[in-house]
């Protein structure tokens, strides 16, 4: 595929990018980086190779069958090799398969044909299958049958990243065969043509979705959303699109969503009676601008969600934020969100007409009290004396990336000089500024003058465990 609205190819990708002047090698770098992110979200395989057999955690279970399901699988099929008692077993077991065990022993491509082999001889049941080490646009032939293997052997969890070029590959409608999948991550594919799905075909025991860097449009995203009935976590993790994906969410089983580098231009959530956290971070600009050298904003609408007590990041200016009917901005009417405990906002200082929203947001969330905050950007140090007081029950905050600019400190003492119950604010100090104990306290020696309104406030200085140019994400635990 060389062009289209939902994704494209990367010698597309290096020509829109050279017509903008922008080096043509930075989708490399970027596919890199997108690997990575993919990996960082994506479960962790329930065995490994780092541990010998005695101390992998299967060397205690009584049951043989359960011991070997509980093996990485190049030692599970040893079994069947080494001892004749154990040869019935291999079969008799729950299947772990991690392709990436297999290496760096055989090539990709024997990878890909060992899968095979094991996919087709194993009887099932599939309890974890982890494939991300072929490319599947040289197998396309044997996508199809991988999946109606996967169903027909009850595969309960499945991660399955394609090697990302291209990562506009189509993924069959025999992916809505495995029933059985309670959880399922996808990376670097393109989602179904749902047109093609039976309409009875639904996930009824999916508990897990994730998608890393999938091509997607609205229609299919949300046929697979209404096929999962039990669904109680959501992670998008960047799209492949170049033009903006709506998300609607209408659940009463969801409980957690995360989204992440993604190109959303509207993030709906209508009817989630169940949802507590609602984690949109970057989803407006980070993707579309690397790559289309545009910037794009998003919407977030929270109608019913009277359970929502974790939202952010949120980045006023750049997200248009929507709550029951009322858009937030300045001169909102306050108390309008009073489920929210925990709330984490990208701050941009240099840019007023963002910050001006700060304060409105703040009352907004009467119940508010833990606050994370990460900063960017500069602004005029009155800019904070037009701000009113703080009408919250604040109780917590974390600033991080700390540098010690007069316009940090000034927001800071805008923060402590209003909040009236404020008991615990936690100061991160960016690494490459945490040169000595003396050096940090001079930046925060301005803040130690204020007038804290709160009397029982401790203030905490710590080294930032981030690298430069990192965010704290929250986690979906």
């Amino acid at each position: 595929m060389e062009n289209n609205d939902l994704g494209v190819s990367m010698r597309t990708a290096r020509s829109l990018m050279a017509r903008s002047g922008v080096d043509a090698q930075m989708p490399d770098h970027s596919v890199n980086l997108f690997i990575h992110a993919a990996h960082e979200y994506i479960p962790t395989p329930p065995v490994s190779l780092a541990a010998p057999l005695a101390l992998s955690g299967a060397s205690w279970v009584p049951d043989g069958v359960d011991r070997i399901s509980r093996l990485p699988d190049v030692d599970a099929t040893r079994t069947a090799v080494i001892s004749s008692r154990w040869r019935p077993l291999w079969g008799s077991a729950p299947l772990v398969l991690v392709d990436g065990h297999l290496l760096p022993a055989a090539s990709p491509r024997a990878v890909t044909a060992t899968v095979s082999r094991v996919l087709a001889a194993h009887p099932g049941p599939f309890r974890y299958v982890h494939l991300a080490c072929s490319n599947m646009d040289e197998h396309r032939n044997k996508l199809e049958r991988w999946f109606v293997l996967l169903a027909a052997k009850g595969v309960q969890e499945l991660i399955f990243l394609n090697r990302p070029l291209p990562i506009d590959l189509r993924l069959p409608a025999t992916l809505f065969s495995c029933a059985s999948l309670t959880r399922l991550y996808l990376g670097f594919w393109r989602l179904p043509d749902t047109a093609a799905v039976p309409r009875a075909a639904t996930f009824l025991n999916l508990r897990e979705l994730g998608l890393c860097f999938t091509i997607m449009d609205d229609r299919d995203l949300a046929f697979m959303l209404e096929r999962s009935p039990v669904l109680e976590i959501l992670t998008i993790i960047g799209t492949g699109n170049q033009s903006g994906v709506r998300l609607r969410l209408v659940s009463h089983s969801l409980r957690c969503v995360l989204l992440a580098l993604a190109h959303l231009e509207d993030i709906n959530v209508v009817d989630a009676p169940h949802l507590e956290r609602l984690l949109p971070w970057d989803v407006g600009q980070h993707h579309a601008s690397m790559i289309w050298g545009k910037k794009c904003r998003s919407r977030i609408k929270i109608g019913h969600a009277p359970n929502l007590r974790l939202l952010g990041y949120l980045e006023p200016g750049d997200n248009e934020i929507e709550i029951s009917n009322t858009v937030m901005a300045a001169g909102t009417k306050e108390n309008i969100v009073p489920s929210v405990k925990i709330l984490a906002m990208l701050v941009r200082f240099g840019v007023r007409n963002a910050l001006k929203k700060v304060p409105g947001y703040l009352r907004c969330f009467p119940n508010l009290e833990t606050l994370h905050v990460q900063p960017s950007g500069k602004v005029n140090l009155k800019f904070w004396q037009e701000g009113g007081p703080i009408k919250c029950v604040l109780q917590t905050m974390f600033f991080y990336e700390f540098r010690g600019s007069r316009s940090e400190v000034a927001f800071l003492k805008f923060i402590v000089e209003r909040a009236q119950v404020l008991e615990r604010m936690v100061i991160l100090v960016a690494s490459e500024c945490f040169s000595s104990g003396e050096d940090v306290n001079g930046k925060v020696k301005p803040l130690t003058s204020a007038k804290w309104n709160s009397k029982v406030c401790k203030l905490e200085i710590c080294k930032s465990p981030l690298v430069k140019g990192a965010i704290q994400v929250l986690g979906t635990n």
